[in-house]
């Protein structure tokens, strides 16, 4: 009996997660498609090259509906058997609800390991869907405070450039090692010039070799030139990558140069705690949206869709609201990615306490 209640929960929750899995991207571009189609057309994109970077972005909108998925087929699942009296049943026959829902928490910890799983898809595929929609605008003549990420796992950090005089000021360079992001060098100028014939030459800095034993090699220069730089000014214009275009351990290392430098890359670290908080949520949300799901009997679709639609605009709501107070630097990236998931796991333990098993 065990066996079959188990596969019964099992393809009733599959069902509605896949269901909402194919559905829900298209919603992701039909929103995108009506906010951005006249930029992309008038950026003399073709159909057919919005089409291709739309299919790029599938991955990242998969991820994105991950937990409103999990939500929606656990309520839908729930609710069903409560309405049907399939719970009165099993309860009849021994099986307690925290023993009846197991299966979807299994689901729900394997689902939540692929959502992690398609963080090393998505931000490779977005770098190209990005590129076809061309979002890099390299127009401009001047940047300042800003993060770039080059050739040769280099990292800088640099306080202005001015692209028509080839100058830049206030950097701050680092090249990682590949593999392991070990620190290997670091430089500081106060300023860089650049030349057609031999590139850039920084001015008066310092430039230090860090050694695999901690030992380091620290020189200063009042002129200098790297091997192997072939940045030209404006490759520095690229509009720094967004954070869906970037893994986790690229943001962290952006992150830890700006810091370095003297920024304060709050925005930075909040959208990079999200890579682990959204993935999450899979599992914390069906353990909240399950026992909620117990407390009508008689709701019906109606009540099903009112469930996961409240929740959703409430989780939403809430992970706007953290992560805004997070960008600003009041709380810590780590509690502005991840209060909403406590607050919903903490409400959902309590709710399966309070379930008559």
């Amino acid at each position: 009996m065990i066996r079959i209640l188990d596969g019964l929960v099992a393809r009733s929750f599959l069902k509605v997660f896949l269901a909402f899995i194919v559905g829900a991207p298209i919603l992701f571009i039909l929103g995108d498609v009506t906010e951005n189609l006249d930029k992309y057309l008038d950026r003399g994109l073709t159909w057919g090259a919005v089409a291709k970077a739309y299919l790029y972005q599938l991955p990242l909108f998969i991820q994105w509906s991950f937990p409103i998925a999990g939500l929606v087929a656990a309520v839908f699942t729930i609710q069903t058997m409560t309405q049907h009296r399939e719970i009165v049943a099993a309860k009849a026959g021994g099986v307690s609800f925290h023993r009846l829902i197991l299966p979807m928490i299994v689901l729900g910890v394997l689902l939540t390991g692929l959502a992690l799983g398609l963080e090393e898809v998505v931000p490779r595929a977005n770098r190209v869907a990005g590129d076809i929609l061309e979002r890099r605008d390299t127009r401009r003549d001047f940047r300042s405070n800003f993060v770039f990420q080059g050739e040769g796992d280099r990292n800088f950090a640099i306080r202005s450039l001015n692209v028509s005089s080839g100058m830049m000021s206030g950097i701050v360079m680092e090249t990682v090692e590949p593999g392991t992001n070990r620190p290997v060098d670091h430089l500081t100028a106060e300023m860089a010039r650049y030349d057609q014939e031999v590139g850039w030459t920084f001015h008066t800095g310092y430039y230090r070799i860090l050694g695999d034993n901690g030992e380091e090699i620290t020189s200063q220069f009042g002129s200098a030139q790297l091997r192997g730089f072939k940045e030209h000014p404006e490759d520095f214009l690229q509009q720094p990558r967004k954070p869906e275009e970037m893994t986790y351990r690229e943001m962290g290392r952006l992150a830890d140069i700006m810091i370095r430098s003297g920024g304060t890359p709050h925005e930075l670290l909040v959208d990079r705690q999200k890579k682990l908080a959204i993935p999450a949520a899979t599992l914390i949300i069906i353990l909240f949206g399950a026992p909620l799901a117990t407390s009508s009997k008689r709701g019906g679709t109606a009540y099903g869709i009112g469930v996961a639609l409240i929740s959703t605009i409430f989780y939403l709501l809430l992970f706007r609201v953290t992560e805004a107070v997070g960008d600003t630097g009041s709380i810590s990236p780590f509690m502005a990615a991840w209060i909403p998931n406590f607050l919903f796991l903490g409400t959902g333990l309590f709710f399966l306490i309070r379930v008559r098993t």
